[in-house]
C-alpha cells in the first residue's frame, strides 16, 4: 500500500509557522522533510514536529527521493523559500512512470491576504536603496523625484481617461512606485525619518476619522451629508488654515485651480466675490465664467478640456496611406 506525498504550500508574505489547521494536522500525522536552514522548516521544528533535513538540490533527484519515501508512508515536503523551481514537474514525471505511485496533493498552509503584494513593493524598494542595490536609486532625494511624481500622476490620469484597463493598471503601478520610493527615501533622513508604515498608518487614521458614518455612530443619509461632514472634520484638523483658499497648491493647472477657487469660495459663502470676478472684462474673467457654468452643470472643466484636446489630437493625426 502506497502512502501520500503532500507538498506544503505557504505564502512567503506570511510569517513562518502561521499555518492552517489542516496543515498542522497533516504535519503531525506524517513524516516531514525539509531543507536545513529554511525558516518554515525551522518554525515547524520549534513546534515539536520532527523534520528530516535533506541537502538534495537537483529537482529530479529530490522528486525521486520524495516519491520513494512516500511509497512507504505519508510524507510532507516543506516547500523552500524559492518555491522549489522545477520540483512539481519532476514529481509529475516521476509518478507517471510508476505502476502504483503514491497520491500527490498540495497541502495549503497559508494564503496571501489582499494587499500582500504591497509587501513585495516595500521589499524590492528597500533592496534597491540599500548597499549593493541600484546606485541611481540610492542617489535620489525627495526633491529629485518630484518631476517623476508629477509625470506619473499625469500619465495615470491620461490612462484612466483613455479607458484602457491594462494601461491604467500599469500607470497606477508607476504612481505607487513614487509613493514607495519617497517613503523609502524618508527612512534615511538623519533627524526626522519616517517609513511606509507611518505613511499608511496616517492614511488609515485619516480615513477612519473622516468617515464617522462608517466607523462611528454619525448618520449620513446621502453623499452631500458625507461631503459636508468630511469638510467639517478636515477644517477641525487644519485649524491653521483661516482662509478658504489656504492649502491649494500653486502648481495646479490654472483651469483646475479656478475650479477649486469657485468650489471653496462658494462653500465659504463668497458667491458674490466669485461672480464679480467672472463679470469683469478680459479673457481670464470669461474663462472663470465658463468654469462656473461647468460646475453648475456638474462638469469638470479641466477634464472636459482634456477630452476635447484628445479629440483634436486624434483628428489631426495623419491617416495611414493618406497623401501628405
Amino acid at each position: 500500500m502506497t502512502g501520500r506525498l503532500s507538498l506544503l504550500v505557504t505564502s512567503p508574505r506570511v510569517a513562518p509557522g502561521l499555518l492552517s489547521q489542516a496543515a498542522w494536522s497533516g504535519l503531525r500525522q506524517a513524516a516531514v522533510w525539509g531543507r536545513p536552514g529554511e525558516p518554515q522548516a525551522a518554525a515547524v521544528a520549534r513546534e515539536g514536529v520532527a523534520v528530516t533535513p535533506t541537502e538534495i538540490t537537483d529537482p529530479a533527484s529530490l522528486a525521486r527521493a520524495l516519491v520513494s519515501a512516500a511509497d512507504e508512508a505519508d510524507l510532507v515536503w516543506i516547500g523552500s523559500s524559492d518555491g522549489d523551481p522545477g520540483l512539481s514537474d519532476a514529481i509529475a514525471a516521476e509518478v507517471s512512470r510508476l505502476p502504483e505511485p503514491p497520491e500527490v496533493q498540495l497541502l495549503i498552509g497559508s494564503f496571501d491576504v489582499p494587499g500582500a503584494r504591497l509587501l513585495d513593493v516595500v521589499a524590492v524598494m528597500d533592496r534597491l536603496r540599500s548597499p549593493g542595490g541600484c546606485p541611481w536609486d540610492a542617489e535620489q532625494t525627495h526633491e529629485s523625484l518630484v518631476p517623476y511624481l508629477i509625470e506619473e500622476t499625469h500619465e495615470a490620469v491620461e490612462a484612466i481617461e483613455s479607458g484602457d484597463r491594462r494601461h491604467m493598471q500599469e500607470e497606477l503601478g508607476d504612481l505607487l512606485l513614487q509613493i514607495a520610493f519617497q517613503s523609502r527615501v524618508a527612512q534615511d533622513h538623519p533627524s526626522e525619518p519616517f517609513d511606509i508604515d507611518a505613511v499608511a498608518g496616517g492614511l488609515v487614521d485619516k480615513l477612519v476619522r473622516r468617515h464617522p458614518h462608517v466607523f462611528a455612530d454619525v448618520e449620513a443619509a446621502d453623499t452631500d451629508t458625507v461631503e459636508s461632514n468630511w469638510e467639517a472634520i478636515k477644517a477641525g484638523e487644519k485649524q491653521e488654515r483661516t482662509h478658504p483658499l489656504d492649502g491649494l497648491p500653486a502648481s495646479l493647472p490654472a483651469l483646475a485651480r479656478a475650479d477649486m477657487y469657485v468650489r471653496r469660495l462658494t462653500r465659504a459663502g463668497q458667491v458674490d466675490l466669485v461672480e464679480s470676478a467672472a463679470s469683469a472684462s478680459g479673457f481670464g474673467a470669461e474663462l472663470l465664467g465658463l468654469v462656473i457654468r461647468a460646475r453648475a452643470a456638474g462638469v469638470d472643466a479641466e477634464a472636459a478640456l482634456r477630452a476635447t484636446l484628445r479629440d483634436l489630437s486624434a483628428a489631426s493625426a495623419p491617416s495611414v496611406g493618406k497623401p501628405r
